[in-house]
């Protein structure tokens, strides 16, 4: 049996990527800055490495069957973007590099729902025409400009899978995210702030369980929302 490698595992979605395929028996390995910060992932290995560091990545992904590329920059705001987009974009681009060249056979690159782009008067799906100039704030441009790495990679026949989760909530949400925090900050009694907007939430394990069956079932260069 082939390991999977698993990104950003000592995150919220990523940690519960590689617990869901460490619970159906897989080889999981990990790629991890820090392997202290691995917490409650019994059985797989840690290799210490960077999205940034190209040498690194292909000692992670050597021998891999599948890559979960799950690790990303998620803050909300930042006064530089240029370090989010080396992680977000470049990193990506590197992890793809890698993969194709140890002869990976599946890729699923998690984006983001929002780089769905929402027509006037309509509503979005994975095939919305969606623009640079649709993306609000660095995050979400950043991780657009990796989805069109990603579909270039599927366009030169690379089997690349884009999961595109909505606003994922759940246990193990160590930091928390951006959106554990909001949650965090209501039961804290924080200042509530009301916007005219929406959130889908989704269960945590479910958007694992999209990772799983897009690696499964899903079609390369297509993107699926959870």
């Amino acid at each position: 049996m082939k390991p999977v490698l698993v990104t950003g595992a000592t995150g919220f979605v990523g940690w519960h990527v590689a617990r869901k395929l460490l619970e159906r028996g897989e080889r999981v390995r990990l790629l991890v800055r820090d392997p202290a910060r691995v917490r409650e992932l019994d059985g797989a290995e840690a290799i210490t490495g960077d999205l940034r560091d190209p040498a690194s990545l292909e000692r992670a992904v050597a021998g891999c069957g599948a890559v979960y590329h799950v690790a990303a920059d998620y803050r909300l705001w930042v006064r530089d973007p240029r370090e989010m987009f080396a992680s977000n974009v470049e990193g990506t681009r590197n992890v793809l590099d890698a993969a194709r060249r140890a002869g990976v056979d599946c890729v699923v690159y998690t984006s983001t729902v929002g780089c769905i782009g929402i027509p006037p008067g309509g509503v979005g799906d994975e095939g919305t025409r969606v623009s640079d100039q649709d993306m609000t704030g660095a995050y979400k441009l950043s991780k657009f400009r990796a989805e069109r790495v990603a579909l270039r990679f599927a366009e030169e026949g690379f089997p690349v899978v884009i999961v595109n989760p909505t606003a994922p909530v759940g246990d193990h949400d160590f930091k928390p995210t951006p959106t554990g925090k909001i949650i965090v900050d209501y039961l804290r009694g924080a200042m509530p702030a009301y916007l005219d907007t929406g959130l889908n939430l989704v269960d945590v394990a479910d958007v694992a369980e999209g990772h799983l069956l897009a690696c499964e079932r899903g079609r390369p260069g297509e993107r699926y929302i959870l």
